[in-house]
């Protein structure tokens, strides 16, 4: 069984996917941490994130980059968003993930555009989502909650930066696929967010 998790950042997608895993017993690939591996290269070679030769050169970073707290910063993510936007950068990373949603036996990978590009045959599809101000104001209590200072209007304003860049790519935009089934999570705390995750997949494989 397959499970494409798709959604804007700080929409929750990350953890209900490791929940979904977990209960259905099946292996998880955060496919933001890719791009978000090959954001942060570029910051450490560097590079250019704007420049499409910058952003594939890093996209031979080493596996223990995938380890890097950094990797969890606004800042990396903002790269992963402006690194993304290259086609060439999406073609080299397109493989890795195809072939761990193929794998035997299944999988959940979360991201933007797993239901509709890399596992569009999947057997479950989530797209969740929440208002930006409340994804802001999540994003601004984990980053308190470790410690960093920072301003929610800041915050906010990245978001929805980031879901610009992420809604207007012409390769592979973040989209809800037609069959995906849309979970906002606005309204709902952790649990019930979860909950109504695995109702979800649960009916469809009934």
């Amino acid at each position: 069984m397959i499970i494409a998790v798709d959604g804007p950042t700080a929409s929750g997608k990350g953890t209900i996917s490791k929940e979904l895993a977990h209960r259905f017993g099946l292996p998880h690939l955060d496919t933001g941490l890719l791009y978000r591996a090959v954001g942060r290269q570029v910051f450490l070679d560097g590079g250019d994130p704007e420049n499409a030769g910058d952003a594939l050169a890093a996209v031979t970073f080493p596996d223990s980059l995938l380890g890097d707290p950094a990797l969890r910063s606004e800042e990396t993510g903002g790269l992963a968003s402006r690194v993304s936007v290259h086609p060439a950068v999406r073609k080299a990373l397109f493989d890795r993930q195809r072939a761990f949603a193929t794998q035997a036996g299944g999988a959940v990978l979360d991201g933007r555009d797993i239901g509709t590009i890399i596992a569009p045959d999947a057997n479950v599809k989530l797209f969740v989502t929440a208002t930006s101000n409340v994804r802001a104001k999540r994003r601004w209590a984990e980053m308190c909650g470790r410690g960093l200072e920072v301003d929610l209007a800041d915050i906010l304003a990245q978001i929805e930066r980031r879901d610009e860049r992420d809604k207007g790519r012409g390769d592979a935009p973040l989209a809800v696929a037609p069959d995906a089934y849309v979970l906002d999570t606005s309204g709902l705390d952790r649990d019930a967010a979860i909950a109504a995750a695995i109702e979800v997949v649960e009916a469809a494989c009934k």
